[in-house]
């Protein structure tokens, strides 16, 4: 209910400009020269709601959750930038010469005044360069810190480019009352963004944190501890992630989101189970204890906290045990009477992190590639290891909550959904920040 109530609120926001503009705008003129307009005021509008969508607000990722809500940015992000590609080649006639004073009601297709027009240039320019630059993030790798610093400075600059844009070259942005509404959702935007990286770190310097310790689990993975200093800690639920800046000014744009691997009944400290794989990640061993360290959230929903299902069916892949084992953790801390199976799946066994703590009982462990001597499942997750482990009434009752690769969750939600388990019995968590 909440997720189609905040899907009405940002469609409400995105109209909003449009709506107002067919109410204050003059004479109508031929269809495609509105529609041209009408594109441009959905693009811009769509690209301001984009702050909002990526401003960590916890209203908003923690009720339908922050992959969704990323992707959810990623799509409405490509849906902006055609709008706005193709905006401009729907004007069919440009008129010639200087401004046009005896033209105040915008009648003209486009504006020749310089400067208006040259702001729309640059924005048109921008906008597809910080779009495919997001998408190929990962392909062109380079640091998260410099594409995040490049991401919002860019998004900044077309924000405000696109603002005198549409206020000076637009024929409905020229309203009085529109050219306020266009600079109070500019300003709520640009808000957002300074909330990020001005007012989160103003808070997280007065809540530091220190690391605890830094512990190898195997060859690639590691849990890093980390307690507070000097206040009660952190309200979070098990399975939430949150973002960790180790070493660093809480100004720093060195942090990365990882999920809470420790339970919140087992006390203050906070726990991360951590792959090594980006740059922050390669020299996860060599911090000390006693390091600095800011949190910033919890964020996400992926939790099965207060929910009535007799059982919980947890199904990881690789370092995606991190959330799982929290909610594993939190569950045996608080004596949760509801049953628990764990499907844990790696590459080699030297990749099976928290096996001891784990046990055997309730656990099935799978290997893509086991020794000889291995006892424990072979092969990958997927549909006939899960009719396995799991019965007809299981499928139909519990809740199943999975984390690991993109490739092994989309196999794993395909086959319940065709076992008749209910899509809200189906809790994951995937997301990519481009």
């Amino acid at each position: 209910m909440k997720a189609f109530f905040l899907i009405a609120v940002y469609l409400g926001a995105v109209t909003l400009p449009l709506i107002l503009s067919a109410a204050v705008g003059g004479p109508p003129r031929e269809w495609h020269q509105e529609l041209a307009s009408g594109l441009g005021i959905l693009a811009f509008s769509m690209i301001l709601m984009e702050f909002i969508l990526s401003g960590r607000f916890k209203a908003i990722s923690n009720g339908v959750g922050m992959d969704v809500t990323m992707r959810f940015h990623q799509i409405m992000a490509r849906t902006a930038l055609v709008f706005a590609l193709v905006h401009p080649f729907l004007y069919q006639e440009t008129p010639s010469g200087g401004p046009r004073p005896w033209d105040p009601t915008r009648e003209l297709t486009l504006t020749t005044d310089f400067p208006a027009i040259l702001s729309g240039i640059g924005a048109f320019l921008l906008l597809p360069s910080l779009v495919l630059l997001a998408i190929g993030r990962t392909q062109l790798d380079y640091k998260y810190e410099t594409w995040r610093l490049m991401h919002g400075v860019g998004a900044l600059l077309i924000a405000l480019l696109l603002l005198h844009h549409t206020v000076y070259g637009g024929r409905y942005g020229s309203e009085s009352v529109m050219t306020w509404v266009w600079l109070a959702m500019t300003g709520v935007a640009v808000g957002s963004l300074l909330m990020v990286y001005l007012w989160v770190p103003l808070q997280q310097k007065a809540r530091a944190w220190r690391v605890v310790s830094v512990n190898q689990l195997t060859t690639k993975q590691w849990e890093l501890t980390v307690e507070p200093e000097g206040h009660a800690g952190l309200d979070y639920k098990a399975g939430q992630f949150l973002w960790l800046n180790v070493g660093h000014s809480s100004f720093s744009l060195k942090e990365n989101p990882f999920s809470i691997c420790s339970a919140p009944a087992e006390g203050p400290r906070v726990s991360f189970m951590i792959k090594e794989l980006g740059d922050f990640t390669r020299s996860i061993g060599q911090i000390e204890p006693g390091t600095l360290a800011f949190l910033d959230g919890p964020y996400g929903n992926l939790s099965v906290d207060g929910r009535a299902e007799p059982g919980v069916a947890l199904i990881a892949g690789g370092v995606g045990l991190a959330p799982l084992l929290g909610m594993l953790r939190q569950m045996r801390a608080t004596n949760d009477p509801r049953k628990v199976r764990l499907i844990y799946g790696n590459r080699v066994i030297d990749q099976i992190a928290h096996r001891e703590e784990l046990g055997t009982e309730d656990v099935a462990y799978v290997l893509s590639e086991p020794p000889d001597n291995w006892e424990g499942e072979t092969g990958f997750i997927d549909g006939a290891l899960i009719d396995r482990v799991f019965s007809e009434e299981e499928f139909n009752e519990w809740v199943f909550v999975m984390c690991g690769p993109a490739p092994m969750m989309d196999v794993v939600e395909d086959h319940l959904i065709k076992r008749g388990a209910p899509s809200h019995h189906i809790l994951s968590e995937r997301f990519s920040y481009d």
